[in-house]
C-alpha cells in the first residue's frame, strides 16, 4: 500500500482529532480542575461527610440524585432546577415528586466551592464527586471522578417521567432502559447494587408485600406492619432496602434477591429465573467483584451525554440558570 502524502495525512490526522472529541466523553478527565480548582475534592468531602454525620440516610440520597440526573438527557444537573412560574423541571416528576432529596447538601457544597473558586466547577460536576463521596463514606468503592461536565440551561419533566427506571419494572423493561444508555446487563445489576443502602417508600412495595408470591413470607408480614393496604394510608412510611445494613455499602443487597428479600418489585425482578441471575449469584458471593463492576458502571454512566465545551454554563446557584 503506497504511503500517504503529507497534506493528506494531517487531513486524515484532523478528522481523526474531530471525531475523538466528538465522542461523549473525549473531554471529561480526572485532573479537568488540577489547574482552575485544585481544591475541589477537599472542599467536597467534607460538607458531604457532615450531612451524613446528621443523616446516614442522606448519602444514599445523594447517590440516587446522581442516577435521575444522568438518566435524564446525560450528566447535566438538570434535576437540580427548581420549577418557576416559566419553567417546569424535573424535581415533580414521578420518580423525583416527594422522593428525590439531599438537594440542600448541594446548595451546601457549591456554596463552599463557590468560595474556594468562584464559576470555575459546575453542579453537575458537584454532583457527581458528591455521589462518589457518599459512596465511600458509607463503606463503599474509591474512584477517580471524571470531570468537566457543565450545566444544563434546561430540563424536561417529560423527559424525567419517561427515562428513570420504575420500581414496578420488570426485567425486560430494565434491560431496556439501560441499554438505551449504553449500559449493560452487568452495568444494570451492579447499579442497582446501589440498593444496598437507602430507603423506600410504602407507595413504591405496596404492591409487592400484599400481592406478589417471589417473596419471602417473613419480609412481606414485616413490611406490612409499617405499610398498610390502602393507597393514600402510609404512603410515605419508609422501609430499608436491604434490611440488614441499610446505611453500610455491601453485598447484602444480592443475598437478599437470592433468598427473596428484595423489597421493590424492580430489585427481585433481577433474580426472578432471568438473564441476570448469574450476575446477582456472582456479587452475592463476591463482594469485591461487584464492587469493581459497581465503580465501571457508575463511570460510564457519568460519561452519559456530558455537556462540554462552551454548551451549558456553570450556574452559580443550582437551582436556577444564571
Amino acid at each position: 500500500m503506497a504511503s500517504m502524502s503529507f497534506p493528506k495525512a494531517i487531513v486524515a490526522l484532523a478528522i481523526l482529532v474531530m471525531l475523538s472529541m466528538g465522542s461523549s466523553d473525549a473531554q471529561l478527565s480526572t485532573n479537568f480542575y488540577s489547574k482552575s480548582c485544585p481544591n475541589i475534592f477537599s472542599t467536597v468531602k467534607p460538607v458531604v461527610q457532615s450531612a451524613i454525620n446528621k443523616e446516614a440516610r442522606m448519602g444514599a440520597s445523594i447517590l440516587r440524585l446522581f442516577f435521575h440526573d444522568c438518566f435524564v438527557n446525560g450528566c447535566d444537573g438538570s434535576i437540580l432546577l427548581d420549577d418557576t412560574s416559566s419553567f417546569t423541571g424535573e424535581k415533580n416528576a414521578a420518580p423525583n415528586r416527594n422522593s428525590a432529596r439531599g438537594f440542600e447538601v448541594i446548595d451546601s457544597i457549591k456554596s463552599a466551592v463557590e468560595k474556594a473558586c468562584p464559576g470555575v466547577v459546575s453542579c453537575a460536576d458537584v454532583l457527581a464527586i458528591a455521589a462518589r463521596d457518599s459512596t465511600v463514606i458509607l463503606g463503599g468503592p474509591e474512584w477517580d471522578v471524571k470531570l468537566g461536565r457543565r450545566d444544563a440551561r434546561t430540563a424536561s419533566q417529560a423527559a424525567a417521567n419517561n427515562s428513570i427506571p420504575r420500581p414496578t419494572s420488570n426485567l425486560n423493561q430494565l434491560i431496556s432502559r439501560f441499554s438505551a444508555l449504553g449500559l449493560s446487563n452487568r452495568d444494570l445489576v451492579a447499579l442497582s447494587g446501589s440498593h444496598t443502602i437507602g430507603q423506600a417508600r410504602c407507595t413504591n412495595f405496596r404492591a409487592r408485600i400484599y400481592n406478589e408470591t417471589n417473596i419471602d413470607a417473613s419480609l412481606a408480614q414485616t413490611r406490612r406492619s409499617n405499610c398498610p393496604r390502602t393507597s393514600g394510608s402510609g404512603d410515605n412510611n419508609l422501609a430499608p432496602l436491604d434490611l440488614q445494613t441499610p446505611t453500610r455499602f455491601e453485598n447484602n443487597y444480592y443475598k437478599n434477591l437470592v433468598n427473596r428479600r428484595g423489597l421493590l418489585h424492580s430489585d427481585q425482578q433481577l433474580f426472578n429465573g432471568g438473564s441476570t441471575d448469574s450476575i446477582v449469584r456472582t456479587y452475592s458471593s463476591n463482594e469485591n467483584t461487584f464492587k469493581s463492576d459497581f465503580v465501571a458502571g457508575m463511570i460510564k454512566m457519568g460519561d452519559i451525554r456530558p455537556l462540554t465545551g462552551s454548551r451549558g454554563e456553570i450556574r452559580k446557584n443550582c437551582r436556577r440558570i444564571n
